[in-house]
């Protein structure tokens, strides 16, 4: 074997490394199992990874860059929260988006859209029933986005993407709340339903506000 190819074999192997460690990293960060305020340490990280210091490192550098984490230098990496201010403009912006799709929306489209997310609501129900926090948050994220998705937009999903992790951030940072409104949660979806349902763009975005409003929390 060429010099060569070792190399790229090793780059190859080096690549998927750090993108397993940046994986890992991200989905323990915004699952709150490293919660604000943490210390990472690359030690530690690639023990529990199971990987090499160097893409433990890479994997911080990109998380830092996300906004994730600060690292300071021979210390480790501090997890950063969210801001107040952030919190109040990612729900800004999902009142817009899944607002205006919901108006664009066609009859077929929110008919259809309505039967999928009544069969959510089911699975909510069954969710807190068994008190799996993570799966209802993993099923809210996806009943929130067919309200975008209802408007067959390309761009807003897109735009709806780039929240979603910031969305699942603030979620498991107030777990504790969300279980304890639990059935005024179910209330508000099946109501956020109905007013799709019945084409009622009005009531619809009336509701969301508010759905929006008392249960997006500071997530520091």
């Amino acid at each position: 074997m060429s010099r060569k190819t070792e190399s790229s074999k090793t780059a190859a192997g080096s690549m998927s490394a750090a993108e397993r460690a940046y994986s890992v990293i991200r989905g323990q960060i915004l699952s709150g199992s490293h919660t604000p305020g943490t210390m990472l340490g690359e030690a530690a990280l690639a023990t529990e990874i199971g990987v090499s210091r160097t893409p433990v490192r890479v994997a911080l550098a990109r998380l830092q860059d996300e906004g994730w984490i600060h690292i300071y230098p021979k210390r480790g990496a501090i997890v950063q929260g969210i801001d107040e201010r952030t919190v109040a403009e990612l729900a800004d912006a999902r009142y817009v988006l899944e607002t205006t799709a919901v108006e664009r929306a066609s009859e077929p489209m929110r008919q259809r859209l309505a039967e999928k997310l009544d069969s959510l609501i089911t699975q909510h129900r069954a969710a807190f029933a068994e008190g799996d926090v993570a799966r209802f948050i993993e099923l809210t994220l996806e009943f929130h986005r067919g309200f975008v998705e209802a408007g067959d937009s390309r761009v807003m999903l897109e735009m709806y993407s780039l929240l979603s992790d910031r969305h699942r951030f603030t979620l498991f940072m107030n777990s504790r709340h969300l279980l304890d409104r639990s059935d005024d949660l179910i209330t508000e979806h099946e109501a956020l339903v109905k007013h799709l349902r019945s084409g009622d763009s009005a009531a619809f975005a009336a509701t969301l506000q508010g759905h929006i409003a008392e249960n997006a929390g500071p997530a520091r």
